[in-house]
């Protein structure tokens, strides 16, 4: 549906629609569903708000995994309210991206079959119960970093859709911190499950804010149109900038050598993450592609029939109601 849409506005993009399209973007309006856009813009919104939401949904997954483990009660009923925080947060979005002419149906189809991909993250899995810990305070933290300037991204709906998200975010890191230092402020047996943590996950997460700049193919024109607010390599400094403190006060080591800080530009000069990794898990060669994606499969194969009963109670109400008419 949305392909047809695309097609068919890519006729209407001349020269004096697209300037005022843009200088409506330059004085800082919101754009709403209604209103004209560029085929363009419609069609990296749908990418970007669809592989947002896609990362909400699959990131339930190593998470979820945890909830009967986790260490006690108190425990298990935060995670929960955290992965049920997500499945909400993957809603909004969705709503989101339906207003661009998307169905849900279709943006699932597409994560399903490979067409639309999620954050790299998820695909590295969850080993101890320190690895929920990390996730809250690096991967949540990274995610925030990413999510709070798209408060004010130019797309009204995705901009309105990250300010709860955003304060529940700040919850979930916050909560991920915590389990840090409880853990690097435990037995040594649970400082070495907390730094293993850190370790594994410090790569990872830099990668959540996607290629470097130089490498990025779509971060210049979502800039322009401010569907992005800040390009990749800006906001991969900030994080670690905001991250390495923390760390030191936890008393966990950063898992990089060259790690110092620059007095003349006042921020961390840090590793780069090995983007041939990255590049790899996008392609699907990841530690956890294939069960992430094994599991969303079978979710919607087994809700299929709810799916069918549904439509077929909507047809069958539909169809009376032209009775009676």
């Amino acid at each position: 549906m949305y392909a047809q849409m695309i097609k068919s506005e890519a006729t209407q993009e001349d020269p004096e629609k697209l300037t005022a399209f843009q200088a409506r973007i330059d004085a800082g309006e919101k754009i709403e569903p209604k209103d004209w856009m560029p085929a363009g813009y419609r069609k990296t919104l749908i990418r970007q708000i669809g592989q947002h939401a896609h990362s909400e949904i699959v990131g339930q997954l190593p998470e979820g995994n945890w909830i009967t483990r986790a260490p006690t009660l108190e425990r298990k009923a935060i995670l929960l309210a955290k992965v049920q925080d997500e499945a909400g947060h993957g809603l909004y979005l969705y709503c989101a991206a339906e207003t661009l002419g998307v169905s849900r149906d279709e943006l699932t189809e597409m994560l399903l079959d490979g067409r639309m991909k999620y954050s790299s993250i998820f695909n590295y899995p969850t080993l101890t119960w320190a690895d929920m810990g990390a996730v809250g305070w690096l991967v949540d933290g990274a995610a925030i970093m990413n999510q709070v300037p798209l408060q004010r991204t130019s797309f009204g709906p995705y901009s309105r859709a990250m300010i709860r998200i955003c304060k529940e975010e700040s919850f979930h890191q916050r909560q991920g911190y915590d389990i840090m230092m409880k853990m690097a402020q435990g037995t040594p047996a649970q400082k070495k499950m907390a730094q293993d943590a850190l370790n594994r996950f410090w790569y990872p997460s830099l990668m959540m804010f996607g290629p470097s700049d130089k490498d990025s193919v779509h971060s210049e024109q979502s800039m322009a149109w401010k569907i992005k607010m800040n390009t990749n390599d800006e906001l991969r400094q900030k994080f670690v900038d905001q991250t390495v403190p923390q760390a030191e006060y936890l008393g966990l080591t950063v898992p990089d050598p060259d790690l110092t800080w620059n007095e003349e530009t006042g921020h961390y000069d840090f590793t780069q993450p090995d983007w041939s990794e990255f590049f790899d898990v996008l392609k699907g060669n990841g530690p956890c592609n294939r069960e992430r994606l094994a599991a969303r499969n079978k979710a919607w194969d087994d809700g299929k029939w709810v799916r069918d009963g549904l439509l077929a109670h909507a047809e069958k109400k539909a169809a009376r109601r032209m009775a009676a008419e």
